[in-house]
């Protein structure tokens, strides 16, 4: 991983990681202006934004794979992160099973690979060759490779880019799931402008800017919201939210942490 220029330096309170008044740009094209963010630990953070808003250039200068123009990028010294692409091609030519996969670059123990695969619902699945795999179960195992290093950061671009909405919904369940079992922290870039996942504890808008910021209830009905993305099917958080809908004994509201707790607008 790249080291972050104010890799290690003083954080806002207890941030694992986070950005301040930074701009990017590319030539003489300013891609993002004064972005100001931090991500708590056990926290889940979606960016929301259009095509061309600057959402995965954000995520790789977080990275420190793209550098800032100005502001500067602070991370926790030793910040464990784990990195789910948003693509990722296989060359069909080159058999190689998951197995395999999940000892690049780093030689992991089969008890390791075995333990990541059951928990993103891939158990027994060492034997697979990739180029076989939907692209539900390719995501899984992306997300479980990213799991190998104990990351109290896992760090997501448009992960369920080419899902159907099933398996769409299903993929939040298991970040939502993951985050429970593991404590780590999400920032995961949303290609879906309407489907937000009920589980965010904050989503930002962001087109070159971060136009809005909050709770999925709260953004979804800010002007900022509305003006960018319209209502489409009544808002964000549709999808995930009929998938996901259950009833709580107590009959109080929740607010999502990382207990695991539900928050239904």
């Amino acid at each position: 991983m790249p080291e972050l220029p104010g890799a290690g330096m003083s954080l806002p309170g207890t941030a694992l990681i986070a950005a301040e008044h930074v701009c990017v740009r590319f030539g003489a094209d300013e891609v993002l202006h004064d972005i100001s963010l931090k991500v708590e630990p056990g926290e889940i953070v979606t960016i929301l934004g259009p095509n061309g808003s600057g959402k995965s250039t954000l995520l790789r200068a977080l990275l420190g794979i793209v550098p800032v123009a100005e502001g500067r990028l602070l991370r926790r010294a030793g910040l464990r992160i784990g990195y789910v692409p948003q693509r990722l091609t296989i060359d069909r030519t080159m058999p190689i099973t998951v197995r395999r996969f999940l000892s690049l670059p780093t030689r992991v123990t089969d008890r390791a690979a075995a333990d990541a695969l059951a928990r993103v619902g891939m158990a027994g699945q060492e034997a697979e060759q990739m180029t076989t795999l939907s692209g539900g179960q390719l995501q899984r195992v992306l997300l479980a490779r990213a799991l190998l290093g104990k990351p109290q950061l896992l760090m997501l671009d448009e992960p369920t880019s080419g899902l159907d909405q099933p398996g769409e919904a299903a993929f939040y369940r298991l970040i939502e799931e993951v985050r429970h079992q593991t404590g780590a922290a999400v920032l995961m870039i949303s290609h879906d402008l309407h489907v937000v996942m009920a589980a965010s504890d904050r989503v930002i808008c962001l087109n070159g800017h971060i136009c809005c910021e909050g709770t999925p209830r709260v953004v979804s009905t800010a002007p900022e919201y509305r003006a960018l993305f319209g209502l489409g099917t009544q808002g964000a958080l549709a999808l995930y939210r009929h998938e996901h809908d259950h009833d709580h004994d107590d009959g109080h509201p929740h607010h999502h942490r990382p207990q695991h707790e539900h928050d239904h607008a």
